[in-house]
């Protein structure tokens, strides 16, 4: 069986020339020509010796991912739906703006974490991605969007692993395609602008800081432990209090000097006036010297089998406004490519679950006990 190149990180690449008997520096050329112009055919790479190619032609190849479908919206944002094969389906996002094109890329076949508020988590589980078909969103996407817009330039300035899946969970794989995405032989993007987005799984977060320290963000979505329980699972094994020394000890490492919090405007579960305020003594709590992070708000996109409604934006100014004037960096994110169900949470692709954890969400709901109160949220069959 060949190998695919697009798994490999330079390093790996450099490995594999040598397992061959070609020098390390064949690597690099052949890198650039993967990942900055996109070829797939060796007989294209011309600075490449002709006995190295027909060595390639036997012992590798560069393997994509299908596209399925490809929809844009009225607002510019294009996602597409990759086939990764056995009935699973993932889905990759562009957002374009005035000042940067960002990607949000999928680690995963479904999620078992299974936030209450995601569509992918209600789509169960299958099996973690390869490093290539993590590398093969962006690789294709980047010279498509080339090609689509007529650009010689790089279109793609941002890399967000937000899409499907958690990435800290496909941990071996995740950490190749980082690389990639930063080499300067292969996208040569910024570690400020490779943005891995966690639940909050804490070792890995460590580990992480130690390998490849890019920006961070975290998916909070509750000032208590009893309501973070419900909405994001995780939360029962790595609570809020070791959850956010861990992103101290991250900014050790990392080339910024925030982590970026993000948090789902659920009406009347997680948006009070008074969760906002515990929000600020949580972070007050853990920041140490300084203010280390920022809040952005997301507006909930709903979904039928959530059983949730998104916040007013009358309340969802009025929670940024306490966090704001407590002098923490508070954004409110603007909805895009809801029309195609490719705004945050959306992303569902198509997934086999293998786990049963789609199941096992659908039997649950949350249900308001209190709702002016912080930790007025409980689970219940039905």
């Amino acid at each position: 069986m060949t190998a695919n190149l697009l798994d490999y990180d330079l390093e790996g690449l450099a490995a594999f020339c040598e397992r061959h008997g070609e020098k390390r520096f064949r690597a690099t050329q052949l890198f650039r020509w993967i990942h900055q112009k996109g070829a797939c055919d060796f007989d294209q790479m011309t600075d490449l010796a002709k006995s190295l190619r027909e060595k390639l032609k036997v012992a590798a190849h560069i393997q994509g991912l299908q596209v399925i479908s490809q929809h844009e919206s009225s607002d510019g944002t294009i996602k597409w739906l990759f086939d990764v094969g056995a009935g699973n389906a993932v889905e990759a996002v562009f957002i374009p703006e005035e000042d940067r094109g960002t990607l949000c890329v999928s680690s995963q076949a479904g999620c078992a974490v299974g936030c209450r508020f995601c569509s992918t988590g209600h789509q169960g589980f299958s099996r973690n991605l390869t490093s290539g078909e993590i590398t093969a969103q962006l690789w294709f996407a980047e010279h498509f969007l080339r090609k689509h817009l007529a650009r010689d330039e790089r279109v793609i300035s941002n890399v967000v692993m937000m899409g499907m899946g958690e990435p800290l969970q496909n941990y071996a794989a995740l950490i190749p395609a980082l690389r990639t995405m930063l080499d300067d032989h292969g996208y040569g993007l910024s570690r400020r602008r490779v943005t891995v987005s966690t639940s909050g799984v804490v070792p890995m977060i460590d580990r992480l800081g130690l390998d490849c320290p890019v920006a961070l963000a975290v998916s909070l979505h509750a000032p208590t432990d009893a309501l973070r329980d419900n909405l994001v699972p995780l939360n029962r094994k790595y609570p809020l209090n070791e959850l956010l020394d861990a992103c101290n000890r991250y900014l050790a490492h990392a080339p910024r000097d925030f982590i970026t919090f993000e948090y789902c405007m659920l009406d009347g579960v997680n948006d009070q006036l008074e969760q906002a305020r515990q929000l600020v003594s949580l972070v007050r709590q853990h920041q140490g010297q300084g203010i280390w992070c920022k809040f952005n708000l997301i507006p909930f996109n709903p979904f039928p089998e959530s059983g949730l409604l998104c916040s007013p934006p009358e309340q969802v100014a009025a929670f940024g406004k306490i966090l704001s004037d407590a002098g923490i960096v508070t954004t409110v994110r603007k909805t895009r490519g809801d029309d195609i169900d490719a705004a945050c949470g959306q992303l569902a692709g198509d997934v086999k679950d293998r786990t049963g954890v789609g199941k096992r969400i659908a039997r649950q709901r949350i249900v308001m006990l209190k709702p002016v109160e912080a930790t007025a949220v409980a689970t219940k069959e039905i």
